[in-house]
């Protein structure tokens, strides 16, 4: 298996689509089709189907449970509502069917490999005006943000990473000590850290504060 190929698995409910996929990828230098024995965290999955429904998250998660994280998912019909439904399943890629040319897939893919996320130009906008429309209207009333920590999280993990200390933050923003301790040990709970010291280094390498 050569070492410079980003690896893919193919994953449809037609077998007739997913052949055709198959044979149009194998030929190409950059990618490296693998086998649903051979999955890993390196993978990225290959996801065809008619829309973001259903069939697409059962295809998905059946990859998710083998340990591939990075997906992208080819989709005949793609609306705002599957664009939110994509999102929230974690996909990084979207390509329309009648866009998925062996060039764009391995594009898309090559993208998503490093890091990015891919989405069709026409549905950005309307994909970051949904974002805003739940920031503003759900998580804001209920002190939350979508990096996963509420306003207080994120201010006492600032002020740790500022090298206070409990009683100093505590007097910092005018809560009891022991409210500053169940903050931090909700924080690293819900992240699965160890310590305060984590909690903060993962905050900052996660952009989260």
């Amino acid at each position: 298996m050569p070492t410079d190929r980003i690896l893919v698995h193919v994953k449809t409910a037609d077998p007739i689509s997913e052949a055709g996929i198959v044979a149009a990828l194998t030929s190409r230098a950059e990618v490296w089709i693998v086998d649903e024995h051979t999955l890993s965290r390196e993978t990225v999955a290959l996801i065809v189907s008619h829309e973001m429904d259903d069939e697409a998250l059962r295809l998905l998660r059946s990859v998710r449970g083998k340990g591939v994280q990075q997906a992208v998912v080819v989709v005949s019909e793609l609306d705002d509502a599957g664009l939110m439904v994509a999102v929230e399943a974690g996909v990084a890629g979207l390509v329309r069917r009648r866009e998925a040319t062996a060039d764009r897939l391995v594009q898309v893919i090559s993208s998503v490999h490093h890091g990015a996320g891919v989405v069709p130009p026409d549905l950005l906008g309307r994909l970051l005006k949904q974002v805003s429309t739940v920031q503003r209207q759900v998580l804001t009333p209920r002190g939350l943000r979508f990096n996963g920590l509420t306003d207080r999280e994120g201010e006492v993990l600032k002020l740790v990473a500022c090298g206070m200390d409990t009683r100093e933050i505590a007097k910092q923003l005018s809560y009891s000590e022991r409210t500053v301790k169940n903050v931090l040990h909700d924080v690293t709970n819900r992240f699965h850290l160890r310590n305060r010291s984590h909690a903060v280094a993962y905050a900052i390498r996660e952009g989260l504060i």
